[in-house]
């Protein structure tokens, strides 16, 4: 292997409540009539403490040679305003000049699957708004929601001035071949490697674990010993504050990394730079598969999964209807977050019960919501 890139991950949603609509209630509703705001303050509260120490972390690796880049999500960047020490804090990695910030949706959604393309469009230009007003980055890699890859959109990205794309190496989509190279798309593609991003995003503490304990010159082996040009790992950040938290060798682990890889003469590179280093490789599969992490089956596998994601296309097209009104932009906010992919993925529960359970309440904050919409068209 030549090269590695490392992706984290960072997302944090807004959590919606449980919610029966009261009969004959009306007006526009306000985010705090479906969303739990004194829960998502204190879980960001509890949360960017722990994220503070691993940038300070991800700094002293940046300072030993390692580079990365962050996929940083619309909802999480927006709990980031009430902690200017944590906007600070990923500023500071940027200016690094070892850290590149990737482009994503506003909303964590899902749009790119929808009919109309319009609306993800959008949130990949409001969110490159986002990043320009809180980092003072033009993001030139884009991550799709939970890695989300579609053919239809490739070509519009690349139209909008991305020149990578990161997505999820699943086995459909790869077909025998390994991810570890750049391969030839729309704009060029680089694929998670599973296998070895969960060695260290869900493994790395488990003591059972056959690999355990996984120290950085272990895995630099591992991924020496492979055939190809680049290893792409993506990593939920959040998942390595549990591990520093449970005071396992996290630490060590990433201020040493970049170390052992350099021995075995292995770069750490960011998606932008390793495109443009590597020639790109064909993968027949790009054009006619799709994949999301953890599989499109858990996306919009069952019936309440996909009856939910027509109605949001069907309440987009009616709040597409009344933009001259007054409270637009208050209503297509809450809209926004009511197409977090959690809401889609929760209801593809293990327990039939409670993904049923979820789906009602969803459903009644949708029909709630859609209420409104057309109250303010009449």
């Amino acid at each position: 292997m030549k090269a590695v890139c490392i992706c984290m991950g960072v997302h944090l949603p807004y959590s919606p409540k449980w919610y029966w609509p009261v009969e004959g209630f009306s007006g526009v509703p306000e985010m705090d009539r479906y969303f739990d705001r004194n829960r998502i303050f204190s879980r960001f509260l509890k949360t960017s403490r722990q994220l503070l120490r691993l940038n300070d972390l991800i700094l002293e690796s940046v300072e030993k040679g390692g580079k990365y880049s962050f996929d940083l999500s619309g909802p999480f960047l927006e709990q980031c305003r009430w902690d200017p020490e944590l906007i600070e804090s990923f500023l500071e990695l940027g200016e690094s000049g070892s850290v590149e910030f990737t482009g994503s949706c506003t909303y964590h959604s899902l749009s790119s699957l929808y009919p109309d393309l319009s609306w993800f469009k959008e949130e990949v230009l409001n969110y490159r708004e986002m990043l320009r007003e809180l980092l003072g980055v033009t993001p030139e890699t884009f991550v799709n929601t939970e890695l989300l890859y579609t053919e239809r959109v490739g070509s519009m990205l690349a139209e909008m001035g991305f020149s990578c794309l990161i997505a999820e190496g699943s086995r459909n989509l790869m077909n025998g071949y390994d991810p570890v190279h750049v391969f030839e798309n729309h704009l060029p593609t680089l694929l998670r490697h599973i296998n070895l991003s969960e060695d260290l995003e869900l493994r790395f503490s488990e003591k059972e674990w056959e690999g355990y304990p996984l120290i950085p010159e272990k895995f630099a082996d591992w991924i020496a010993s492979m055939e190809g040009d680049v290893l792409t790992l993506y990593i939920n950040y959040t998942n390595l504050c549990l591990h520093y938290r449970n005071k396992s060798t996290i630490a060590d682990f990433i201020r040493s990394f970049p170390e052992a890889l350099k021995v075995r003469g292995i770069e750490m590179l960011t998606p932008s730079e390793a495109v443009k280093k590597f020639m790109p490789l064909r993968l027949p599969t790009l054009g006619t598969e799709q994949t999301i992490r953890y599989g499109m089956h858990n996306a919009v596998g069952n019936h309440a999964q996909q009856l939910y994601l027509r109605e949001l296309v069907r309440i987009g097209e009616e709040l597409s209807g009344i933009k001259e009104n007054k409270d637009y932009r208050k209503l297509k906010q809450v809209f926004g977050y009511l197409q977090q992919s959690e809401i889609l993925f929760s209801m593809d529960s293990g327990n039939i019960r409670e993904g049923y359970e979820r789906a009602v309440n969803y459903f009644s904050i949708l029909s709630d919501f859609r209420r409104a919409v057309l109250e303010e068209g009449t």
